[in-house]
């Protein structure tokens, strides 16, 4: 999955396959996470969001699957 830049203090890099409602995120130590079953609208909130990383950990965290890639 192609992941752009974020301009995040915590978040380097995020992707979206909309086909599979998948979200990729990529930290910035290295560490990417997939989160499944996200919607698109989820993944446009998180690109909007004021703080990207804290959007991750209140609105997606704990409410999507996830595996470490």
């Amino acid at each position: 999955m192609r992941r752009a830049p974020i301009e995040s203090t915590s978040l380097a890099s995020v992707g979206y396959d909309p086909s599979h409602r998948v979200l990729e995120v990529e930290f910035h130590g290295g560490r990417v996470y997939r989160y499944f079953g996200v919607p698109r609208r989820r993944y446009q909130e998180l690109l909007a969001a004021e703080s990207a990383g804290r959007f991750l950990n209140t609105r997606i965290k704990g409410f999507y699957p996830f595996a470490s890639v």
